[in-house]
This record gives structure tokens, C-alpha cells and sequence, in this order.
């Protein structure tokens, strides 16, 4: 059974590149401890890295998965997600839009709203936002990353400054209660916090498999996070840990 556990853990993280503690607890029906051996095991030949809360692939610590491969990946919960979060836009509301498939899907729930101004770095969430023909597009210059269809660096930081908005839905790499909300690319990274400064209201996107994990960059400290979103596969202690810690968090209903 050990063998066959640990076997099972390695099969999954080379698949989702990372796994989190509590979820393989749940999933195993063992202590967490039993899991933390497992991690501790498989670092020690060189299989993983163990970060806050679980563990992902060694190359992983400071890379973000392609976009392709993160964009099929837990499709109905980010759809989920996205459909709660468009329930706390209002029309004429001026948003930013983070980039990321979580919030590409969030911008596909908005044709529906009226007068709608959005910010964004995503060329993406900007093609998806301009089909709604009341809405108003403002998309943040810089340079292009091609895998992503976004564009960051000082152009982007500069055009950023002259936007203020009423509200900002950023995703997350990885998102833990003393770490609170960080990423991978740091350029982007600069963008989200410059986008959550300049936001009357701060709403994190965030599935289940983001909890427990700590990605390089740090963006956010959880006590600056009005509301957050994530989806019905949560595992309950963690649920308990950002309703404790005083963040509005709403599990997104199942389709």
C-alpha cells in the first residue's frame, strides 16, 4: 500500500505539476503527517519539491505551466467560478481583468452586462470583452508573451498608472493563508499588485488545486482580499482557515 501510494503521488504530480497535502490526505484517507513522509521521501530522490502545504515538480518552483496545458485543466470548476464572480459585477462597472484561463472564462460570462469598462493585459479577455458591444476595452501595452497572448514590463506598469477601477479579479499561481496570494512571472506579478493598488475591491479566482501552494512571487497578502472564489472541491479545514482569517470566501456552485 505504501509503495503503491507513493507510486500514485509521483504519477500525479508529473501530470498536474504539483499536489497539495491536504487534498492527498482527503483523497488517501491517511494523516497528513502519512503524506508529508510521502513528499519527504520522494524529494530525497529527487522526484519533487516540497513547498508550503504540498509539493511540485522540481523544474515547477519558479515556472508556470504552459497556457495550453493549464487551459483544459479543471475546466468546470474554473466555469464555475467565473459564473460567481460575474454575480458581483454590475453594469456600468469599471473592472480590471487579470490575465490567466480563470479569468478568460470570467470575461466570456459578461456579454449579458451593460456599459462595462475593462482593463486588461490579456489580448485574450480583451477579444472576448469586445464582443460585448456596450462594453468599453482599455488593453495595457508592453511586450507581447506569445504563449500567454499577454503583455507586461514597464509599458504596461506606466499605462497602469492612469486607471483606477471599482473592482479587480486577479488569478493565482498558488494562494496559502501566511503566504497569501503569489505567481510565477514576476512581470506580471508587478502588474497584479499595481492593478489591486489602483481597485476599490480586490476578488481573487482561485480553483481548488491553488490552495497550499506558494509560487516565487509574492502578490497579496490574504487580509487584503475582499472576496474570494474558488470551487466546491475545497477541502473544509481550508474553507475554515479564510473564513477565520476574515476574507468573504464564496464556493462557486456546481454546473
Amino acid at each position: 500500500m505504501l509503495q503503491k501510494r507513493r507510486a500514485e503521488i509521483l504519477a500525479r504530480i508529473r501530470q498536474e505539476k504539483m499536489v497539495t497535502v491536504t487534498l492527498l490526505a482527503d483523497e488517501y484517507k491517511v494523516s497528513e503527517e502519512t503524506i508529508r513522509r510521502d513528499l519527504v521521501f520522494l524529494e530525497s530522490k529527487k522526484y519533487l519539491k516540497r513547498v508550503y502545504g504540498g509539493a511540485v515538480l522540481p523544474e515547477f518552483y519558479d515556472k508556470e505551466p504552459a497556457y495550453e496545458k493549464r487551459e483544459g485543466s479543471n475546466q468546470e470548476q474554473k466555469v464555475a467560478i467565473a459564473k460567481a464572480a460575474s454575480t458581483l459585477i454590475n453594469d456600468d462597472d469599471v473592472l480590471f481583468i487579470d490575465n490567466g484561463t480563470t479569468c478568460l472564462e470570467l470575461a466570456k460570462q459578461l456579454a449579458d452586462k451593460n456599459n462595462l469598462t475593462v482593463i486588461t493585459y490579456s489580448l485574450l479577455v480583451a477579444k472576448t470583452i469586445a464582443e460585448n458591444e456596450t462594453a468599453k476595452v482599455f488593453l495595457l501595452g508592453g511586450q507581447l508573451r506569445k504563449g500567454e497572448m499577454s503583455v507586461s514590463g514597464f509599458l504596461t506598469n506606466n499605462n497602469l498608472s492612469d486607471f483606477f477601477a471599482d473592482k479587480v479579479f486577479i488569478g493565482a499561481g498558488g494562494i496559502t493563508v501566511s503566504d497569501g496570494v503569489t505567481d510565477y512571472h514576476p512581470e506580471e506579478t508587478n502588474i497584479r499588485r499595481k492593478m489591486i493598488a489602483h481597485s476599490k475591491s480586490i476578488v481573487v479566482l482561485a480553483d481548488y488545486t491553488k490552495f497550499g501552494i506558494s509560487a516565487m512571487n509574492a502578490v497579496c497578502p490574504v487580509v487584503k482580499i475582499d472576496t474570494l472564489i474558488t470551487d466546491s472541491r475545497i477541502n473544509k479545514d481550508i474553507k475554515d482557515q479564510y473564513r477565520k482569517s476574515g476574507v468573504n470566501l464564496i464556493i462557486a456552485a456546481d454546473n
